[in-house]
């Protein structure tokens, strides 16, 4: 061992020029990158047609799984705009919020993403469910009282519909 210390992977959102996500993800696993591009099912109408897409859930974000020494490599990358910045540090996210991300995405719940600077609210977690174990805050949001799980490190939170049933203190 030559005494300097490993750097570990850590995921990092990025952002990526509009409209540009999925070309930046196959480049970056073109070069070997680890990516999440979490993408939402929907239905487009045209005039002549309706068919199914796969759309981004957060438009113009991809996430990396990279050490800080492949950032360079990162910014080189075609559809890449450039990485998001908590005070002056690049910003990077536990490995629980891209889990808590996915299993967000894999469930049949319907999502909205909103870049509203949510209040904070009371601390819950979900006790049933596809999400049990699941933490956020409550919110007001259109009247209803749904479940926002903030992710500081986006600028956005992610807001659902609970049964308050489901929903206990902690």
């Amino acid at each position: 061992m030559d005494g300097r210390q490993k750097t570990s992977n850590k995921w990092y959102p990025v952002y990526t020029n509009p409209r540009a996500e999925k070309k930046a993800q196959i480049a970056l696993q073109n070069k070997g990158i680890t990516t999440y591009l979490p993408l939402k099912r929907q239905q487009k109408q045209w005039s002549d047609r309706k068919k199914w897409i796969e759309e981004p859930l957060i438009k113009s974000y991809i996430f990396v799984y990279i050490t800080e020494q492949e950032q360079t490599e990162v910014l080189m990358t075609k559809g890449i705009a450039r990485f998001i910045y908590f005070g002056n540090k690049v910003a990077s996210m536990p490995d629980r919020q891209i889990n808590d991300l996915k299993l967000l995405i894999a469930s049949s719940i319907e999502l909205e993403i909103t870049e509203e600077s949510l209040q904070p609210g009371e601390k819950i977690v979900i006790k049933a469910g596809p999400l049990k174990g699941m933490t956020g805050e409550i919110i007001s949001y259109r009247s209803q009282k749904q479940l926002a799980l903030r992710l500081e490190s986006l600028g956005c939170s992610i807001i659902i519909q609970i049964a308050a049933s489901f929903l206990s203190r902690f």
